[in-house]
């Protein structure tokens, strides 16, 4: 329950690494417990494994912001869950950044952040992260 932040470096271009990170259908490949995410209007459906290993389901809004290389994330209810991931960097070198609000307890959510972290250096080091 709280606020959570992580940040990380990735050898990989910002914008490259933000236009892989900012495609919906994308997600679940670097959060590990979302199993699906599909466009849903100006939102996102997504699956995934909650706490105990149960399927949890839903919509969500997510709001892509090109100019400034962020995506906001959120859905409605009594967790009052949001986030938000930004990329900064240049043509050499990127930092990502991931904040996380969240009112629910359970779970370990610095692993999780640390997770998508290492993931998405994974993604980029192994060349799965596809070049302008």
């Amino acid at each position: 329950m709280g606020d959570f932040e992580k940040s990380g470096l990735v050898h990989a271009p910002a914008q490259q690494l933000f236009d892989f990170l900012s495609d919906v259908r994308n997600l679940p490949r670097y959060l590990a417990r979302m199993t699906s995410a599909e466009p849903a209007g100006e939102g996102v459906h997504v699956e995934a494994v909650g706490p105990g290993g149960r399927h949890e389901a839903g919509d969500a809004w997510f709001r892509v912001d090109d100019a400034t290389r962020r995506i906001a994330w959120g859905s409605e209810g009594v967790t009052d869950y949001r986030g938000e991931l930004e990329v900064s960097g240049d043509d050499a070198a990127s930092t990502v950044t991931i904040r996380l609000h969240t009112g629910f307890e359970g779970g370990d959510t610095d692993a999780d952040l640390e997770g998508a972290l290492a993931n998405i250096q994974r993604l980029v080091e192994s060349g799965d992260v596809p070049s302008p």
